[in-house]
């Protein structure tokens, strides 16, 4: 006869082996509707991209040693419809816009920076179309400048199930805008203007 312990153990074992199999059958099936429902391939429109580039010499904007930092915001128009990425194991999505070019790296690495995001907590806002957007963040390249270089737009997303791991990808559409270069009056350039006033 089994005791009081070999019991629960028992009965603990089946529960977890249980929570286990239930577990990976909603990781499985949330895979094989999202293939299904082809997420890998939606796509996107980013459109009407505006920079805004200012010249800074301020440490908040990137600036060490008083050396100017090219600091660039965005206006943009953004249309996507993410309603296919909720499934009955989606908590939330987490959309976001970044920006790639080339750097200054080795072996090829683009470097990355990210403009705008947001989450999406229900399917009815996940939809997304906004007109004139700001970006979120400002950003200034450390290594270079920005301005000469052509950034490609993505719109990227992060699906958090309540069960499995976090789910990554991209839309298809991407945008490539050219940023003009922006010239940084000198100081002898700034002293005779201001002598000639």
């Amino acid at each position: 006869m089994f005791s009081l312990s070999q019991r629960f153990q028992h009965v603990s074992n089946q529960a977890l082996s249980f929570a286990i199999f239930a577990a990976a059958f909603v990781v499985a099936s949330t895979w094989v509707q999202l293939y299904r429902d082809n997420v890998f391939s939606l796509n996107s429109s980013i459109g009407n991209v505006n920079p805004h580039i200012n010249v800074r010499t301020s440490r908040y904007y990137g600036s060490v040693n008083g050396k100017p930092k090219e600091n660039i915001r965005l206006s943009f128009d953004l249309d996507a419809d993410l309603t296919p990425l909720f499934n009955w194991n989606t908590k939330q999505i987490f959309a976001f816009v970044t920006a790639t070019y080339d750097g200054k790296l080795k072996n090829g690495v683009k470097s990355e920076v990210t403009f705008w995001d947001t989450i999406i907590t229900d399917k009815a806002e996940a939809h997304i179309t906004l007109e004139n957007l700001k970006s979120k963040y400002s950003v200034w390249d450390l290594e270079e400048k920005l301005s000469e270089r052509d950034l490609t737009f993505h719109l990227h997303w992060n699906i958090q199930p309540w069960i499995g791991t976090l789910i990554y990808g991209k839309t298809t559409g991407q945008t490539i805008v050219g940023i003009p270069e922006r010239k940084v009056p000198s100081k002898n350039q700034n002293k005779s203007t201001s002598e000639s006033r």
